[in-house]
C-alpha cells in the first residue's frame, strides 16, 4: 500500500524500535511538545498489539516513519486516520493518510473503460449498433455506473477526484457518439436523395385536358351573341310556384294549355319549373315598370317526358323578351335573323310560321334554313330545307299586366328555344341522350372546338 502522510517535526530522539508487543499506554504529551499536529487536532491513541514491518523516510522531512501491522484505522471528519509508532516507549500519533491504491485503480479501471468503448464505437457501422454500445457504457446499468459504484468506499476528499475522471470518460464517450450519430444521419439523408432523386432529363407526364361540354358551350355562344346585341342574363329559381310558372303567364288553373307541362310537384303550389319563361315575370316586377327590358334567361327545366332520341325529362332552355314602347313584330324577327347567322353562318335565313303560346299574341314557330344542304334538302332537314329551333311572338297584354306594365302604353316580344336542340343541330348529333351518358369518347370529340 502506498501512503502519503505528513510526519511530525524533526527529533533528534528518533528511536530504532523493532517490535512491540502488548498493550501500549501513550504518554500524556502538550500542544507546546507537537505544535503542528495539536493545531489540526490530533490526538494520541491506543495499539493492542503492533509490529514494527517497514520503516519509510518520508522525503520531504527526511525523518524515518515506523509503519505497523495491526495498527487501527478510523475516519476522522472524512479523512482516512492510520496509526504509526514514533517513540521508544509505544508513542503513537495519527497520520493524515490517502489510501492512494484504491483511488489510483480505480483511476486505471476508467481509463482502461474508455479505451475500449472509445475503440468500439469507432467500428461501429449502423446506428442500432451505436445505441447498443451506448447503453453499455452509458446505460443506467452500464459498465461506466458499474465502476462508479465502487465510490461508496472512498473519502469524502477522494470522491471529487474519480468524479472528474468519470465526468471526463463520459464527455469523451458521448462526443463521440455524437459524432458518429450524425455522420449516420448525414449518410441516411445522402441515401434518400440518391434514392428519391428525379431525373429531371425525363419527359414530363402529360395530364389528360378536359374540355367544355358541348351544352355549356352551346350556351356561352349564345350568351356572347346576345349580350353582343345588348342583352343583360337573368336566372331564377328551379323549384318555382304555380304562380309565377303558370298563372302569371296567362295560364290560369284549369287551362288546358297546362296539359303538356304539368310536371313534377313539390307540394300543390310548388313544382318544378316547367320553362325559364317565370324568370321573365320576376324581372318585370323587380323593374317596377321601367323600361327598356332586354334579357336571356338560361336553365334548366323540367318536364314529364318519356326519355328518347329527341326528349328528355330534363333539358336546357334560353329565353329571351324585350319590352318597350313601340316594340314591333319586325325587331323580332330583325332580332332572331342576326341571331341564326351569327350562330349557324351568314347565309342563314329564317322564316315565320304561325302558331299558339298563351303568354304571346301573335305567336309564331321560327324555322332556319339548313346550313347542311343550304336549303336544297337533306337527311337533317328531312328533304325540307328547314328547321325548326324556337317559339317566339309579341308579349301578351295579360302577361305585361301581371308584371306591371300597361299594355296601351308598352310592347315587347318573346323568344324561348332549346338548348339541346341547337347544339344537335349544330354539330350533327342525332340522339340526346349522348349530352347525359358521361361517354367520354363522346365529349372527348368537341375538345378544342
Amino acid at each position: 500500500m502506498e501512503t502519503s502522510t505528513q510526519c511530525l517535526a524533526n527529533r533528534e530522539e528518533t528511536p530504532q524500535i523493532e517490535s512491540v508487543s502488548g498493550r501500549a499506554e501513550l504518554p500524556k504529551f502538550t500542544p507546546e511538545q507537537f505544535p503542528e499536529y495539536s493545531s489540526r487536532g490530533y490526538r494520541p491513541q491506543t495499539v493492542i498489539s503492533v509490529k514494527v514491518r517497514q520503516v519509510f523516510t518520508v522525503p520531504e522531512e527526511g525523518i524515518p516513519l515506523f509503519i505497523g501491522i495491526g495498527c487501527s484505522l478510523s475516519n476522522k471528519g472524512g479523512t482516512t486516520v492510520f496509526s504509526s509508532l514514533t517513540g521508544r516507549r509505544g508513542l503513537f500519533l495519527s497520520y493524515n493518510t490517502s489510501l492512494k491504491g484504491a483511488v489510483h485503480a480505480m483511476k486505471e479501471k476508467l481509463e482502461a473503460l474508455k479505451v475500449e468503448a472509445l475503440a468500439k464505437l469507432q467500428e461501429v457501422t449502423d446506428p442500432q449498433a451505436l445505441n447498443d454500445l451506448r447503453v453499455k457504457y452509458l446505460g443506467k446499468k452500464g459498465e461506466l455506473t458499474e465502476v462508479l459504484r465502487g465510490m461508496g468506499g472512498l473519502s469524502a476528499e477522494e470522491r471529487p477526484v474519480i468524479g472528474q475522471v468519470a465526468n471526463l470518460v463520459r464527455s469523451a464517450i458521448e462526443e463521440i457518439i455524437t459524432g458518429r450519430q450524425e455522420a449516420f444521419q448525414q449518410q441516411e439523408t445522402l441515401n434518400r436523395l440518391q434514392a428519391e432523386k428525379v431525373d429531371v432529363t425525363l419527359p414530363g407526364r402529360t395530364l389528360p385536358q378536359g374540355g367544355i361540354h358541348p351544352l355549356n358551350r352551346v350556351v356561352q355562344e349564345i350568351e356572347d351573341i346576345f349580350i353582343g346585341m345588348g342583352y343583360k342574363v337573368s336566372e331564377g329559381p328551379e323549384v318555382e310556384t304555380d304562380y309565377y310558372n303558370f298563372e302569371a303567364l296567362n295560364l290560369p288553373k284549369n287551362h288546358p294549355a297546362r296539359d303538356m307541362q304539368d310536371s313534377f310537384y313539390l307540394t300543390e303550389d310548388l313544382l318544378m319549373r316547367t320553362q325559364t319563361s317565370p324568370v321573365q315575370v320576376r324581372t318585370m316586377q323587380a323593374m317596377k315598370g321601367e323600361t327598356p327590358v332586354k334579357i336571356i334567361c338560361p336553365g334548366k327545366v323540367y318536364r314529364r317526358d318519356d326519355d328518347d332520341a329527341t326528349h328528355s325529362f330534363q333539358f336546357h332552355q334560353i329565353e329571351g323578351l324585350v319590352i318597350g314602347s313601340k316594340i314591333r313584330m319586325s325587331d323580332l324577327k330583325g332580332t332572331l335573323n342576326q341571331f341564326v347567322k351569327e350562330m349557324f353562318g351568314p347565309a342563314t335565313g329564317i322564316r315565320l310560321r304561325p302558331s299558339f303560346f298563351p303568354f304571346t299574341e301573335p305567336s309564331v314557330e321560327v324555322d332556319v334554313s339548313c346550313f347542311k344542304c343550304g336549303g336544297d334538302g337533306c337527311r337533317l332537314c328531312k328533304q325540307s330545307g328547314w328547321l325548326e329551333i324556337l317559339g317566339a311572338g309579341m308579349v301578351h297584354p295579360n302577361v305585361l299586366r301581371m308584371g306591371g306594365y300597361d299594355p296601351e302604353k308598352y310592347s315587347g316580344f318573346a323568344f324561348g328555344m332549346g338548348v339541346e336542340r341547337i347544339a344537335m343541330l349544330k354539330y350533327g348529333i342525332d340522339d340526346i341522350r349522348y349530352f347525359y351518358t358521361n361517354d367520354m369518347g363522346f365529349v372527348k370529340q368537341f375538345k378544342g372546338i
